[in-house]
């Protein structure tokens, strides 16, 4: 991507507002799906948000409803495709789009988990890039797998996978950017490890944490029990509220940015009373300048102080035992928090390996069993005495071969997949703790440094 033209005054400033909002937008599911997207598209008229990134618009007909309804302030967007049904993502911008990507999870649940339906959406991440008074913006939006139970989470490896190929997608495509901004539903706590991983590899900053005005829920929750389309069971073990959506950002060295003020609806319309989606509307308002801020910079910390939270709320890895000769040798210098989520998610990606192997070994002896079955329905079905019986139960044993190789293929897939993401894992760990041997801070993110690197070069 070839930099525009610098237009920016040494005293360049500018404002950015965004908006982020997870829509609840399932056709024929969704309560009073037509009046709050009507009530979304006047709000987003009034206000004129340089930005608003939306998810969970499963149907393309709402998007082109939205797109006429908000040409004039918001006069490019974009939908992005993907899956069966859909990505359910879209962008509407007052500024022109310059270019255009998106990314396909990998993994996302299983096809045979048909009452949670995220395999048939294709989650994915979308890129818009944005060129601003000579600025560049790169604009992410994105959502992950739900979790669906905190105590049984069977979805969190895939989750934990799709948090760090979205880290790896941000770092190679936002090399020529002067600015990165994540938002979505991200579906993760904010102590959880795939949301750790995301932060700590790609150096975004939580909005929540560091702006300097917040009106909203306590703890910044995006999913509260004032909200009348939000059941208990929604929230699990959190009763007040959880917080899933997430506006992340950064700059890259030459550029200050800063949130000067967050809000996030509180269970209602921002003008009257119906809410626009069971999840919480996300309001930013940033400032972007030339240089670093005013006063010296204090030493980067991580937002996932460990212990990490995650590791109390289930039972322990135990991934030596299952993979004991992979694993790299962990010693006093793995006390940076790059390092232990680094580790904690090679880990993780190791337990679904295990599992999509008990599933390939349990589909295999299935598919065993029923040619067995085929192949004696077959030699009775050649007799007199047994025919009928034998023809009778063939339909349904051929239909369990093919079930049950479906199985088998997919979970081939997932493990495949897990390889390939642990490997990178491996690799981004090693690297880690080459630069933590020589003296270097692994905890920023690698997007940084090479970033740098290639302006020295231009």
């Amino acid at each position: 991507m070839d930099r525009p033209p610098s237009a920016m005054k040494p005293n360049f400033s500018l404002r950015l507002r965004v908006f982020n909002l997870n829509c609840w937008d399932i056709p024929y599911v969704s309560k009073h799906r037509a009046d709050r997207l009507k009530n979304l598209g006047d709000f987003l008229n009034a206000e004129s948000f340089d930005l608003a990134l939306l998810e969970e618009v499963w149907s393309e007909k709402d998007f082109q409803d939205l797109r006429r309804k908000l040409a004039v302030p918001y006069p490019a967007a974009h939908y992005f495709r993907s899956g069966i049904i859909g990505s359910g993502l879209c962008v509407f911008s007052k500024h022109p789009i310059q270019e255009i990507s998106h990314h396909v999870y990998t993994l996302n649940g299983y096809p045979y988990m048909i009452h949670h339906g995220d395999w048939f959406c294709g989650k994915a991440v979308g890129l818009l890039v944005l060129h601003l008074s000579g600025l560049v913006l790169n604009a992410y939006v994105t959502h992950l797998h739900a979790e669906y139970s905190r105590q049984k989470d069977i979805y969190l490896t895939h989750r934990v996978a799709q948090a760090w190929e979205l880290a790896q997608f941000i770092h190679h495509t936002s090399k020529k950017a002067d600015v990165v901004l994540l938002c979505g539903d991200l579906n993760m706590h904010p102590g959880d490890l795939g949301c750790c991983l995301l932060k700590e590899y790609t150096g975004l900053h939580d909005a929540f944490l560091k702006t300097q005005d917040f009106k909203g829920p306590e703890d910044g929750c995006t999913m509260i029990k004032h909200n009348c389309y939000v059941s208990q069971q929604d929230l699990g073990p959190f009763p007040f509220g959880i917080r899933i959506d997430y506006v992340l950002y950064k700059a890259v060295p030459g550029f200050y940015i800063s949130c000067k003020s967050l809000k996030i609806t509180t269970g209602h319309h921002p003008h009257h009373g119906t809410p626009l989606s069971d999840h919480e509307a996300l309001m930013a308002t940033f400032c972007v300048r030339h240089g670093p801020p005013q006063h010296s910079p204090s030493p980067p910390h991580s937002e996932c102080p460990f212990p990490w939270p995650f590791l109390t709320s289930r039972p322990p890895l135990h991934s030596d035992l299952l993979l004991p000769s992979a694993l790299p040798c962990l010693g006093p210098a793995e006390k940076s928090s790059l390092i232990r989520v680094l580790r904690d998610a090679w880990m993780e990606m190791g337990l679904g390996i295990a599992r999509a192997r008990w599933w390939i070994a349990f589909a295999g002896y299935v598919i065993g069993l029923g040619l067995l079955l085929l192949m004696l329905l077959c030699v009775l079905a050649a007799g007199e005495g047994a025919r009928e019986v034998a023809i009778l139960f063939w339909s349904p044993s051929a239909g369990l071969v093919l079930g049950a190789g479906a199985v088998f293929l997919f979970h081939v897939h997932e493990a495949k997949g897990l390889h390939s993401i642990q490997a990178e894992l491996q690799h981004a760990l090693k690297k880690a703790k080459e630069a933590q041997a020589l003296g270097a801070e692994p905890q920023l993110a690698p997007l940084l440094g090479q970033q740098e690197g290639d302006r020295a070069e231009e």
